[in-house]
């Protein structure tokens, strides 16, 4: 069974999680860069759903991703384009904070770089993301939401997927 992801601040601008699937890297390449799988387990808490999902998966390709809360229909979202597409090591995108109806404000209107890189060995992939934002301020600010507890619940319905 797979720990719960690793969070850290290793400098003033970055966070940086790390975690570990039963899955051959291909696999959870496709869970990061396919939007039929993206939308099935990056929801967060329960009661929020992935209305929009829309990625064109290469450098300099637009995504867009839209969360719903269930019950109010607050909806808030990130967008912005892929930097570094190299299946099925490294998939990196700019990211842009769209608060919605949700509302919250990122500090910086320079968009923050989120970089993923997958390794395996003996059929587990090790998942090191990078999150590099325009300032500690900017930093602080979207650490402090709870962001990588949020991102553990969306990796636990990805390791049910690999299970399935």
């Amino acid at each position: 069974m797979p720990k719960p992801a690793e969070a850290s601040l290793p400098n003033d601008r970055d966070v940086r999680v790390v975690r570990s699937f039963d899955a051959p890297r291909e696999l959870v390449w496709d869970a990061h860069a396919k939007p039929e799988l993206v939308q099935k387990w990056c929801l967060g808490p329960p009661g929020w759903s992935m209305p929009v999902c829309e990625m064109d998966v290469r450098v300099g390709g637009a995504y867009r991703w839209r969360w719903r809360n269930d019950a109010d229909g607050a909806e808030f979202g990130f967008f912005g384009t892929f930097t570094e597409v190299n299946r099925p090591e490294k998939l990196a995108h700019e990211e842009s904070y769209d608060p919605g109806d949700v509302g919250g404000a990122m500090p910086s209107d320079e968009p923050a770089l989120v970089t993923n890189d997958f390794s395996e060995k003996d059929g587990v992939t090790t998942m090191v993301v990078t999150i590099r934002f325009p300032s500690k301020e900017a930093r602080d600010g979207a650490f402090s939401t709870g962001m990588t507890d949020g991102m553990e619940m969306g990796y636990v319905r990805l390791d049910e997927i690999f299970k399935g």
